[in-house]
């Protein structure tokens, strides 16, 4: 037995977020009666949206992607490079958070509207760390300047933003890392033209608990159960330190 608005997430259908709207809304019933919010159900019970019968739970995929330059991150399957052409896989999944064309590194796709949900929240402040090459010599100064926060403009998008503070390390000569908690357009390489630098190589290497390690640009693997484990676990703490915090 489960509660309702999961049982349609879990099919496929919806976040539970919208599920409860949908819910709220009159539209769902259960073996022909009214759903109401909060209410449970079981398998083998009847469930539908409208007329539309709802099937039952499906499998939760989350997988870790190496996006290679030039794809994009899109649902439209008419964009040649599409992230979703260039998987091909064969149920239906996208992207937990963008990474630009010009950028590489880790990708998550999932079925999991809920999970996707969680992760896009900027409110949550979840980690995601980036290897960064630029065309200059990287100062300490330059670094010091990009964790304090950086003025980033672009009028045509409506972009006035002074991005958050976040956490920076020197890796070689023209190369950085560094942990963001947001996600605006383009963030670092705005950042970077800023400062006076241009970015030659963006990689992203990690999103919260999963690494990019040595997968393979273009390679594709599934997360291991532990891995999904710890995900969901800092998704859910995290909204309820958000929730309660609101709440004062």
């Amino acid at each position: 037995m489960s509660r309702l608005n999961k049982y349609l997430s879990d099919a496929g259908v919806c976040s539970r977020r919208e599920a409860d709207r949908l819910i709220e809304s009159g539209r769902v019933t259960v073996d022909g009666k009214r759903a109401v919010p909060g209410m449970k159900v079981e398998p083998s019970q009847e469930v539908r949206i409208g007329k539309k019968l709802v099937g039952g739970r499906r499998e939760r995929i989350v997988l870790a992607v190496n996006k290679p330059v030039g794809i994009i991150c899109t649902e439209e399957r008419r964009e040649r490079k599409s992230i979703v052409r260039f998987l091909n896989y064969p149920e239906r999944i996208t992207y937990a958070g963008r990474l630009d064309k010009d950028s590489e590194g880790l990708l998550l796709m999932t079925n999991d509207g809920d999970l996707i949900n969680g992760m896009m929240r900027a409110r949550y402040g979840h980690e995601k760390e980036y290897k960064v090459t630029v065309d200059k010599p990287v100062t300490e100064e330059f670094l010091r300047q990009m964790e304090k926060g950086v003025r980033i403009r672009d009028p045509e998008k409506g972009l006035d933003a002074l991005t958050r503070p976040c956490r920076t390390e020197m890796v070689g000569k023209y190369t950085f890392s560094i942990v963001l908690t947001q996600g605006l357009n383009r963030q670092i390489r705005r950042m970077c033209e800023s400062l006076g630098y241009r970015v030659k190589r963006l990689i992203r290497t990690r999103v919260m608990n999963i690494e990019l390690g040595g997968l393979k640009p273009g390679a594709v693997r599934k997360l291991t159960e532990q891995e999904l484990k710890e995900l969901y676990e800092r998704i859910e703490e995290s909204q309820n330190v958000r929730v309660s915090g609101e709440a004062k």
